[in-house]
C-alpha cells in the first residue's frame, strides 16, 4: 500500500477514535444536564422570592424611618459605603471542552474590573470558584484573595454556606465595601448569559413614584415577629441562596455548553471521516488504475 494511503487510513482511524470520545462526552453531559437543570429550575423561584421579601422588609423599615440617626444601615450587610475595596466572586468550570463558556464570563469580569479601576481609586480583588477562572485572572495579574476548589463535586447548600461565611465575615469587618457575583446564567443548553451583579450590599429596589403603588407594595407582606428579627435571618439566607443559585447556574450552564460543544465536535468528526474516506477511495482507485496501466503496458511490450 502506498505511503499516502497508509497516512489517510491512519488519519481516518484517529478521527474515529475522537468521534467515540466526543459522542460519549456529549451523552454524559446531556445526562448530567438534565439533573442540573431540574435543580436550578426548582431553586430559581425560591431565590428570587427570597430577594423580593428581603427588599420588602428593608424598604418597609426605611420608609418607617427606623434607620439610626448616624446614618448606619438597618443591617451590617446592607451598609452602603464608597466602593474603595471591591471583591469579585468569579464562578467558572474546572474543565474546558465547553466552547466559550469559561472565556465569556471571565472576559465580562475583566471588563467590570477595568471599569471599577477607571471609576476611581478602587482596589479590586477576586475570589474564584473554578480552575479556569482562577487561571484566567492569574495570567492577567489579578489578586486572588481566596480560591474555593472543587466546588461542583457534590454541590449542595453546605458548600455555598462555606463561601457565604467567608464573604460575610470579611464584608462585616470592612475588608470589602462591595461584593459582586460573576457567573453564567443558564438560559438553555445552547445559551448561557455572562452576568455580573452586586451581591453585597443588597441593591435597593427602584423608587416607586405612585403613592398607591407604594402602599400596595408596602402592605403586600405581614411581618412576624417583627421586621428587624426577620432581617437578621433573611440577610444571611439571601447571601447563601444567591451564591448557591449562581453555583447551580454555572454547573447547569457548563453541562449545556459542553453538550453543545461535543455535539458540534461529533458532527465535525463525522464530516471529516466522510471527506477522508472519499479521499482514500480516490487515492486507492488511482493507485489501482496506475498498476493496471503498468501491467497492460508490460504485456504489450512483451508482445512486441
Amino acid at each position: 500500500m502506498p505511503a499516502s494511503l497508509k497516512a489517510i487510513r491512519k488519519r481516518i482511524s484517529s478521527v474515529k477514535s475522537t468521534l467515540k470520545i466526543t459522542k460519549a462526552m456529549k451523552m454524559v453531559a446531556g445526562a448530567r444536564l438534565n439533573r442540573a437543570q431540574q435543580r436550578i429550575v426548582s431553586l430559581r423561584p425560591y431565590a428570587i422570592k427570597t430577594q423580593e421579601i428581603l427588599q420588602s422588609v428593608a424598604d418597609s423599615l426605611r420608609q418607617g424611618g427606623d434607620e439610626s440617626e448616624s446614618g448606619n444601615e438597618l443591617h451590617p450587610l446592607l451598609a452602603e459605603r464608597p466602593e474603595k475595596n471591591v471583591l469579585f466572586l468569579l464562578m467558572t468550570a474546572d474543565r474546558g471542552l465547553c466552547g466559550g463558556f469559561n472565556t465569556n464570563v471571565s472576559k465580562a469580569t475583566f471588563q467590570a474590573w477595568q471599569a471599577k479601576i477607571a471609576e476611581g481609586d478602587a482596589t479590586v480583588r477576586f475570589a474564584t470558584a473554578g480552575r479556569k477562572g482562577r487561571e484566567y485572572l492569574q495570567r492577567r495579574g489579578g489578586e486572588i484573595a481566596q480560591d474555593f476548589p472543587r466546588m461542583y463535586d457534590g454541590l449542595d447548600l453546605a458548600k455555598s454556606r462555606t463561601v457565604s461565611s467567608w464573604l460575610v465575615s470579611r464584608f462585616h469587618k470592612g475588608e470589602f465595601d462591595a461584593v459582586y457575583l460573576a457567573y453564567n446564567e443558564f438560559k438553555s443548553p445552547i445559551t448561557q448569559k455572562p452576568t455580573v451583579e452586586r451581591l453585597l450590599p443588597l441593591p435597593k429596589p427602584p423608587a416607586i413614584d405612585d403613592d398607591k403603588a407604594r402602599e400596595t407594595a408596602k402592605s403586600e407582606f405581614i411581618f412576624e415577629p417583627n421586621p428587624h428579627a426577620l432581617l437578621e435571618r433573611l440577610v444571611p439566607m439571601y447571601v447563601e441562596i444567591s451564591i448557591f443559585r449562581a453555583l447551580l447556574e454555572t454547573q447547569a450552564g457548563f453541562f449545556g455548553a459542553q453538550m453543545t460543544a461535543m455535539d458540534s465536535a461529533t458532527r465535525n468528526a463525522k464530516d471529516a471521516i466522510d471527506r477522508f474516506t472519499l479521499l482514500y477511495n480516490r487515492a486507492r482507485q488511482a493507485a489501482i488504475t496506475k498498476e493496471l496501466m503498468e501491467i497492460i503496458g508490460g504485456a504489450e511490450a512483451l508482445k512486441e
